[in-house]
């Protein structure tokens, strides 16, 4: 996917503060960016790529809307443009509360998706569905945790090396991940031997 050039990429010395959060990704840091910028960005290869690609439910939506051909490249590029959106905003909130409602609307357009699916206009494997609505719910308990700074808000100093909201955050999003897995391993499997009935 990256096949444009982007500007001069930053050591993790020389990058924006908010994003120096890992000593030991030393280089690939994209330098702050304009909403253009940060569209432009899912087009050059930076360390956070990845993680831009991964987010989300592309793949849901390609198996959802397999029959659905006329509309599934509208529905992609815009959740793509979407998640760009929200990246944009989760890296430039104030805070981890903004940062949690910045990725609402990916969530809002997730279930709009999950919903086509679930009343018959979209498609996919038996029971994949499931697993995206159990990906979703950990996903969402999970930003709520380290929001709410929950346990150690109840004992502070008690959590300060184990099981302090942000260790619990990661665990619920292993298990998003993994339902992630669990959904979309099916669904591919489907759409590929699967034929769309004529319209």
């Amino acid at each position: 996917m990256a096949f444009l050039s982007g500007p001069r990429l930053l050591d993790w010395a020389s990058s924006p503060p908010h994003l120096q959060f890992n000593k030991f990704v030393l280089t690939g840091y994209r330098p702050a960016s304009s909403g253009s910028g940060c569209l432009r960005s899912l087009f050059y290869l930076h360390n956070e790529l990845g993680n831009i690609y991964t987010h989300g439910a592309l793949p849901i939506i390609h198996c959802t809307l397999a029959c659905r051909p006329w509309l599934r490249p509208a529905a992609l590029v815009g959740y793509t443009l979407l998640s760009a959106l929200a990246g944009w905003r989760a890296l430039t909130a104030p805070s981890t509360s903004a940062r949690l409602r910045a990725f609402g609307w990916q969530a809002g357009a997730r279930l709009l998706v999950f919903g086509a699916r679930g009343v018959g206009l979209g498609s996919g494997a038996p029971g994949s569905l499931r697993c995206y609505l159990r990906m979703d719910a950990l996903a969402l308990l999970g930003g709520l945790v380290n929001v709410a700074r929950l346990p150690e808000r109840w004992g502070p100093g008690r959590f300060d090396y184990w099981g302090n909201s942000h260790q619990i955050m990661h665990l619920l999003s292993v298990g998003s991940i993994l339902q992630l897995h669990a959904g979309v391993v099916p669904d591919l499997l489907w759409a590929a031997h699967h034929a769309c009935p004529p319209d």
